[in-house]
């Protein structure tokens, strides 16, 4: 497809086949749209419970290979290995963020039937991401997430400190947006197509005022990606999103996107432009070394722990750009299990202050997590396992993520990036290791805060906590899987 008009012959359903996951997703949120309608306050547990079926039902789809790997929409959408891998990160991680969801607006009377459709269709804006073969795809994926995580952020109306952060987030999104749009269209006016393949093949041999024009697209597209991320120096909605928004909510924007981050990312910097690693190498460098500093040293002087999570953020998509950087089957491999270890380890960590949080009581500060292992040694020990997780101790999951990402930037020849990423990364311990210290050595508060007593919900958390550990000992085959993914 080149940049002349989108024709898309007369198709069966055999012919749209690689979509049916994402019809399922999609066709599962009109449903419960309309189900919504027809069902009262005391039974809409059940549209919610049939949201998280949904994704579990695509994940299982996908697992199964139903529908096939192929191109389809005049090669917009591409499903293969590398696709499926992630889609599968997404719908599970997604479905475990809804899981949380539930109990907490549901007991201060927040939850409202559009908050799983939105959950829904922004999974479907990831899935997208992950798979566009286009611009114009990898456009509308974004947007669609972007947009409905703008509403979910708002989910609590007559909060101002959640209209405040929703406001930013729409602001500082809405210029990122553009931002990547402009380097798209300039990107386009140098290779003459929206085609990822066609403007990888165009881009081995532009030059004079064509090559300068793509130049200046790919930073523009680099400075796009960066902020979607959260990269500094473009994180200035991160904090406040996190901070403002609920926490489930926070744990679902947190987490799940950050692997279709890295899929458009790997899209846009490989599959399109390729030829020009030399640039974007340079460029995903140096946002890795600035995020890691300025995420680090933000976090420590944090004492609300969701907006430390926040800084913390910063800094692991900092340690995410080192596989980018480091290029190559290898490289992208790396950071791609970076993206799903990271998304895994998020959830845990706002999983935790969910578990202790109630009406009226939020437990997102260090200090009130203080002498918890007095009061309830289990819940000390999975936020333990969490912490230890996200310093990247051994023989945690994060331990591996961070070591197969030096690895990526070492054999990219970066060196010196790599010796950042090491100091930064004993620098990010320490405030990980003071929430251990608060648990285990500080005295419990004067006020009795025992976690949650849905036990389902302790399950969830308690396996999302210990996945960590059990990965961290069997992370091979993850990394396998990763690998085998961009063979």
């Amino acid at each position: 497809m080149t940049s002349g008009t989108l024709t898309f012959p007369a198709r069966s359903l055999v012919d749209i086949a690689p979509l049916a996951p994402e019809l399922v997703v999609i066709i599962g949120a009109f449903a419960l749209l309309m189900l919504d309608l027809f069902i009262d306050e005391r039974r809409r547990f059940l549209t919610h419970a049939l949201a998280v079926v949904v994704l579990l039902v695509a994940a299982a789809m996908i697992a199964g290979g139903v529908g096939g790997q192929g191109a389809v929409l005049a090669d917009m959408f591409f499903r293969d290995t590398a696709s499926d891998v992630m889609k599968i990160a997404i719908l599970l991680v997604s479905a475990v963020a809804l899981a949380y969801i539930w109990p907490y607006l549901r007991e201060r009377n927040l939850y409202k039937g559009e908050v799983s459709v939105l959950a829904l269709f922004a999974v479907v804006g990831m899935m997208l991401m992950v798979s566009a073969g286009n611009l114009t795809m990898v456009y509308v994926g974004l947007e669609l997430l972007a947009l409905c995580s703008y509403a979910l952020v708002v989910t609590d109306r007559e909060s101002p400190l959640a209209s405040e952060s929703g406001m930013k987030y729409f602001v500082l999104g809405s210029l990122a947006s553009g931002m990547l749009l402009y380097g798209m269209s300039l990107v386009y006016g140098a290779t003459g197509s929206l085609d990822l393949a066609t403007i990888n093949n165009v881009a081995y041999t532009v030059a004079g005022e064509d090559r300068t024009l793509l130049l200046t697209g790919v930073v523009f597209i680099v400075v796009g990606v960066a902020f979607k991320f959260g990269a500094a120096p473009f994180h200035m909605w991160l904090p406040d999103t996190y901070h403002g928004a609920p926490t489930p909510i926070t744990l679902f924007i947190g987490s799940a996107p950050k692997i279709a981050a890295f899929g458009m990312a790997w899209r846009l910097f490989d599959v399109a432009l390729g030829p020009m690693q030399e640039q974007t190498q340079l460029l995903l460098a140096g946002l890795a070394a600035l995020s890691l500093a300025v995420g680090n040293l933000f976090a420590i002087a944090q004492t609300n722990l969701k907006r430390m999570l926040a800084y913390s953020t910063v800094s692991h998509v900092g340690f995410l750009f080192l596989g980018l950087a480091g290029g190559g089957e290898d490289g992208h491999a790396a950071a791609m299990f970076y993206a799903i270890s990271y998304a895994i380890m998020s959830a845990a960590a706002f999983g935790a202050i969910v578990m202790l949080s109630r009406n009226g009581f939020e437990a997102d500060r260090i200090d009130d997590f203080k002498g918890l292992n007095a009061r309830s040694p289990w819940m000390a020990l999975m936020v333990l396992f969490i912490m230890a997780s996200l310093a990247g101790v051994p023989p945690f999951l994060g331990f591996w993520a961070k070591l197969v990402v030096l690895r990526a930037a070492l054999e990219g020849d970066l060196m010196w990036l790599a010796i950042v990423g090491i100091v930064f990364a004993v620098i990010g311990a320490f405030y990980y290791l003071r929430v251990i210290k608060v648990m285990y050595f500080d005295q419990p508060s004067s006020e009795r805060i025992e976690p949650r007593s849905s036990r389902p919900l302790r399950a969830l958390f308690v396996a999302n906590a210990v996945v960590l550990f059990v990965l961290g000992l069997f992370w091979s085959p993850l990394m396998q899987w990763c690998q085998q993914a961009f063979a």
